[in-house]
């Protein structure tokens, strides 16, 4: 789709109008980012308060001095900015119907064949199984900093998952935390510039197969 410069949503993205954003009735919440840094002090049990708290109001929340580096965050955007910046071809070389690996999938929404409306966005999806498979078969554009990033923020998925199993009662080894934590991946999305962005979303409500997204 960011190949195509559209100028106007075509009508597979057009939203039904009850799953459109509507900026007149939108709010802000009022969660602030939760500094995972302190989960190592004396705020160990208020930070686990905030992450539960917010696991069960709001479904989602925003940390801060996370383990990841900043620069390690700014190189995997620049490198989902390389791999979306290709010509339309090569990028088509990795579409669901052809893809060369069973590892790496890219297109426009998420399930077009199941979804009533489409989502105005193009990914990229990049399943981990080792780093071998990973360096061969994830696009070069991005697969050496997106492989980075997975390695660095597994500590961090991993502490939340015993912080929200903790919360249920349960006491977690290293193998039952890998066992939730379950299949790994990279998604990178891509919105390009809507003509009329009230008509579409970039993504709908969905709920995602992960146990940690």
């Amino acid at each position: 789709m960011v190949d195509l410069g559209l100028s106007k949503v075509p009508e597979p993205y057009i939203q039904p109008p009850k799953e459109r954003i509507d900026k007149q009735k939108a709010t802000k919440h009022q969660q602030p980012p939760i500094d995972l840094s302190r989960l190592n002090g004396p705020d160990h049990d208020q930070v686990v308060k905030e992450i539960v708290t917010a696991a069960e109001t709001l479904g989602f929340f925003q940390l801060i001095n996370h383990g990841v580096p900043v620069d390690l965050l700014e190189s995997l955007k620049a490198s989902a900015h390389n791999f979306f910046g290709l010509p339309s071809e090569k990028k088509a070389v990795y579409r669901k119907e052809v893809s060369p690996s069973p590892l790496v999938k890219y297109g426009t929404s998420f399930v077009p064949e199941k979804e009533k409306a489409l989502e105005w966005k193009d990914y990229i999806s990049m399943v981990y199984t080792n780093d071998d498979e990973a360096l061969e078969q994830w696009p070069k554009e991005c697969r050496e900093v997106a492989l980075e990033y997975l390695r660095t923020s597994i500590n961090m998925v991993k502490s939340l998952v015993q912080i929200l199993m903790g919360n249920l009662g349960a006491e977690l080894d290293d193998s039952k935390i890998d066992g939730l934590i379950g299949m790994k991946m990279v998604n990178m999305n891509f919105y390009p510039t809507c003509p009329n962005p009230d008509l579409t979303v970039g993504v709908g409500r969905h709920s995602d197969m992960g146990t940690v997204t």
